[in-house]
């Protein structure tokens, strides 16, 4: 029986029972959150109060977009982009000696992962160190980033801190992640918050004005411990048999196949690499087919200049026109618009929110969004911020990211809630890793894809360190499963396997602290046998009570094995029958470990200090060394050859003695029938 790893979804929800005002639920991971009349503000439902503070003000939240003029690569400047996306369209500013000479090191570093090149690995990090040195604030992040994992030099958290500090004073927002992630862990939210804060505006601000953007998940690797081929196989790409075929379609005319090839070079979707011309290409097509899902991205497209110059008057045809094609989600770019004053004569809340309502009605989550967002801030209607929170809660059951970002100012602020610095971080945070930067996690599985296992624990490794859940499992695991493979580079070279047992240790420790029951089992595991670390049975019980409160069913056994046997737990044979029991509710297939150790547990406490009792007991010392004989002697090539041919020989001989045997019995039947003795005369007449 092995822990199952439950899916992490991207955009993770709050489990929120309102009493008394709203019967409403929000519902999804990694907490549970329940508010009753008491975080509510003892205030009238406009909030006036909230309306004089000077952070509740227009400019608080005026739809998001704050510089709708941003480039993806502005919104993430020093990012990796232009090594792994160079037809990406970047600043026309030719590049300073500095950035030259800090994507040069990138590109060295990158290169030495795929081809073992220690030497290469060295000359990318003195090129970073000399950018780093003239003030480059992306240099300074990876510097932060090689201090902290201990890559090529002495691990040290205090200098990596350092230099994410400087690198996020100079703008560097994956040096700001890296920095909030920091203080979460140490649970200094007031400052965690404020990062957090800045770093969800910049992902809103990277939304669709009109619908939501697919969730692009970061994909685990592994289900458990195996290789999670399914998943896998739907991030091929191009080289997607299932992609091919819709290809295929869209050449041959289909309109459907044309809009949905469209929206995967758009958003760079089953694994694609994002090309906005293609995207274009394709959407001008379907809409020529009669296609209307295309004419709201096309609106998208041309409001956002994506692969076009920016064009809101077109962008507002296209989307009338999709939205007279019954696409309500499109009344929400509509009014986004009128609201911003953007491709009409000037601003009209009143249309806008006429736009926002027909959207609502006909169950588009972003109507409800929009909505909460006039009433929060008084745009066009009555202020009243309970109102708000009604609309931001509908819109988050569903999911809306940007609904999670409404949610966390208001607990941060304390409009209409009291404030929960605590609960804002954790809503900022899920919003401020679908930023920019999460295009990371599409690069490492192109890469992993690839085959170029180095490259994609070292992107999965940075991606860690901004304290992404999904990729700290995806680094540990490749750790875990490649060993040298891994092409994990320690303090001086290559990793020793204490060098990556120890980093895997720390990965999977701060995936399990992010609700990874799998990460939780194997911190168990690893303090229980001493994998990596100091032998230490009451840390590996902590690990799996805490794998145990995900209702994951090897750690309820394992905690049963450990009260049965005293281990780490105080010797409690009535607990240890309890977790077996638990064990095998929660996972059927532990139907048969569950049996064997409820037998065991029969005769530990039937027949104490018995021979059978001793003999079970030393079944753990002895099964590695059956394990061991089996690898090394019956599975070794020429052992297992002759083997064969022994077994094989003797099941000839046996199905020849039993061939005889056989003949004798019928040959004995017929005699017997033959018999004088046994011979009629018949009767004379």
């Amino acid at each position: 029986m092995r822990g199952r790893s439950r899916s992490v979804l991207l955009c993770v929800c709050v489990v929120i029972g309102i009493l008394c005002v709203f019967p409403i639920t929000l519902r999804a991971r990694p907490f549970v959150l329940v508010l009753s009349q008491e975080d509510f503000k003892d205030a009238p439902a406009d909030d006036s109060s909230a309306a004089a503070d000077p952070e509740s003000s227009a400019d608080w939240d005026d739809f998001g977009d704050s510089d709708p003029h941003k480039s993806e690569h502005e919104l993430d400047p020093d990012s990796w982009r232009p090594i792994f996306e160079p037809d990406f369209p970047l600043s026309p500013n030719p590049p300073s000696d500095s950035e030259a000479l800090y994507y040069s090191g990138i590109s060295k570093i990158m290169s030495a992962a795929t081809s073992a090149d220690v030497r290469l690995s060295e000359e990318g990090a003195a090129e970073i160190e000399a950018a780093a040195e003239s003030g480059y604030p992306g240099a300074q992040s990876v510097l932060g980033f090689l201090s902290g994992m201990g890559l090529l030099r002495e691990r040290s958290k205090s200098k990596a801190f350092l230099y994410h500090h400087f690198a996020s004073d100079g703008g560097n927002m994956q040096s700001k992640m890296a920095l909030a992630y920091i203080y979460t862990r140490q649970d200094m939210f007031e400052k965690a918050v404020k990062i957090y804060a800045e770093l969800a505006e910049v992902a809103v601000n990277s939304f669709l004005i009109s619908k939501d953007s697919p969730v692009i998940e970061p994909i685990r690797l592994h289900n458990g411990a195996e290789e999670n081929k399914e998943a896998l196989r739907k991030s091929k790409g191009e080289e997607d048999e299932d992609f091919q075929i819709l290809e295929y379609q869209a050449q041959k005319g289909n309109a459907g196949a044309m809009y949905k090839v469209g929206l995967f070079y758009y958003f760079g979707l089953r694994g694609l690499r994002r090309d906005h011309s293609k995207a274009l290409s394709w959407f001008l097509k379907a809409v020529e087919k009669g296609e209307p899902r295309s004419m709201e991205l096309l609106g998208e497209i041309y409001a956002r200049g994506a692969g076009v110059e920016r064009n809101y008057t077109k962008a507002l045809e296209w989307l009338t026109l999709a939205s007279k094609q019954q696409l309500y989600s499109a009344y929400n770019g509509m009014g986004y618009l009128y609201v911003k004053g953007y491709g009409v004569d000037k601003k009209n809340y009143t249309k806008a929110k006429e736009y926002f309502e027909k959207a609502a009605d006909n169950d588009e989550v972003g109507g409800h969004y929009n909505l909460g967002v006039m009433y929060l801030k008084g745009i066009g209607v009555k202020r009243d911020v309970k109102l708000a929170c009604k609309f931001f809660i509908v819109a988050a059951n569903q999911g809306q990211p940007k609904a999670f970002y409404q949610l966390a100012k208001i607990f941060h602020i304390g409009v209409g809630f009291k404030k929960n610095i605590p609960l804002a971080t954790a809503l900022y945070k899920l919003v401020a890793e679908r930023g920019p930067w999460s295009s990371l996690s599409r690069w490492a599985l192109e890469s992993y894809l690839k085959g170029d296992v180095g490259k994609a624990f070292l992107l999965y490794s940075r991606m860690a360190e901004l304290g992404y859940e999904v990729a700290q499992s995806n680094a540990a695991w490749i750790l875990d499963k490649y060993g040298e493979r891994s092409m994990c580079l320690g303090e001086s070279g290559f990793c020793t396997d204490a060098e990556r047992h120890q980093r895997a240790h720390s990965l999977w420790w701060q995936a399990s602290e992010q609700g990874n029951e799998h990460a939780a089992l194997l911190i168990g595991d690893a303090y229980y046998y001493g994998r990596g670390t100091t032998r230490d049975y009451e840390r590996a019980a902590e690990a799996y009570m805490h794998a145990k409160s995900q209702s994951n069913a090897q750690a309820m056994f394992n905690l049963g094995y450990m009260y049965e046997h005293g281990q780490g737990l105080p010797f409690d044979l009535h607990l240890a029958k309890r977790y077996y029991d638990e064990a095998l509710e929660h996972d059927p297939a532990a139907k048969l470990p569950v049996t064997l150790a409820l037998t065991s547990l029969w005769v530990r406490k039937n027949y104490a200090d018995s021979f059978l009792v001793h003999l079970i007991d030393s079944l753990p010392e002895v099964y590695p060394k059956l394990e061991a004989w089996v690898e090394n002697v019956l599975l070794e090539e020429g052992n297992a050859t002759i083997l064969t041919l022994f077994a094989c020989l003797l099941t000839v001989l046996y199905l020849r003695e039993r061939q005889r045997r056989q003949g004798a019995v019928l040959a004995g039947e017929v005699a017997q029938q033959n018999h004088p003795n046994d011979i009629r005369v018949p009767a004379p007449n």
